[in-house]
């Protein structure tokens, strides 16, 4: 099969579109036929070695955590799945033509999503619904904000506090008011403004997906023991001012995923796509997306 094969950490001349054995397949998992893969922001820590504590790669290697297919193949123990079921996972190895995973990296795709759109869904679905659901998990009516609301993650944290009866409020910058009034939020907040203006008093929460200086000037907007949830790891600090912090990192979870994929289904969730490219081309989509930031999900078609 073809893939794109990283052969070192650092610039995108290391990746290498070549012929590499399929992948083996475990008696618990599934082979797919692969429709898409995303691209996300670990791709590029990873393939730079930013993230080499963390998500260290064995090289050769194939990086790619999206991915949305038809299964080729089952196991001897999976019951689950079956030859020709169309599927989304959160996956490794998915800049490939085939990838293979265990059953619960899966979910069945719902009627009305294309494979070749569902590339984008898997970790930004569950990286969301974990950072709002797990590590904010706010009651029914607190007030909580969403940071860096229209990025995927961000946009899928906000559709979950609006699931679980919260208060929301879209946290972007200033210039980016008018597409945030689109998101469904309670109210919007300009994060690069001091004043915040349209924040309540006090936040219940805070799920970031921005993490740096911004989180830490939203300090004085969070209620005394209010809780962080971060998808970047602990916002300095935090901890010593007495808030609850959870950060963490996704992990596959197939009902969770299933879930939020009829929430796409079903439109009432949009995750925007901005380009599609060729597998071979996955150096250009690496550039285009963490250099330009098109405003949407970047996809490797194989």
């Amino acid at each position: 099969m073809k893939a794109v094969v990283l052969k070192a950490y650092g610039g995108v001349e290391n990746f290498e579109f070549r012929d590499v054995p399929e992948p083996s397949l475990e008696q618990n998992a599934i082979l797919v036929r692969v429709a898409a893969a995303g691209l996300n922001p670990v791709d590029w820590k990873m393939r730079s070695g930013a993230a080499r504590e963390r998500f260290p790669v064995k090289f050769p290697g194939i990086l790619g955590r999206d991915a949305a297919g038809e299964v080729v193949q089952i196991g001897a123990r999976v019951s689950a799945f079956a030859v020709g079921d169309r599927v989304l996972g959160l996956v490794n190895g998915a800049y490939a033509e085939l990838v293979a995973a265990p059953v619960e990296c899966w979910a069945k795709l719902p009627a009305g999503v294309d494979p070749r759109d569902a590339g984008a869904l898997p970790l930004a679905l569950l990286t969301g619904a974990q950072l709002l659901e797990r590590a904010v998990d706010p009651p029914r009516g607190a007030n909580v904000l969403v940071t860096g609301a229209l990025g995927a993650v961000g946009r899928v944290a906000l559709h979950a506090a609006r699931l679980r009866g919260a208060k929301v409020w879209a946290g972007v910058r200033g210039a980016q008011r008018g597409q945030a009034a689109e998101l469904g939020a309670d109210g919007v907040v300009a994060l690069d403004d001091p004043a915040l203006p349209g924040a309540p008093s006090a936040f219940d929460g805070i799920a970031d997906t921005v993490n740096g200086d911004t989180i830490v000037k939203l300090y004085d907007k969070l209620k005394p023991g209010g809780t962080i949830g971060s998808v970047l790891g602990e916002p300095r600090g935090a901890r010593e001012r007495g808030f609850a912090v959870h950060a963490f990192v996704a992990q596959p979870d197939s009902d969770m995923l299933a879930r939020y994929a009829v929430e796409v289904a079903e439109r009432r969730l949009v995750i925007p796509i901005a380009a599609r490219l060729p597998l071979a081309r996955a150096a250009d989509a690496h550039l285009l997306a963490e250099q330009q930031h098109p405003g949407g999900k970047v996809l490797l078609i194989p």
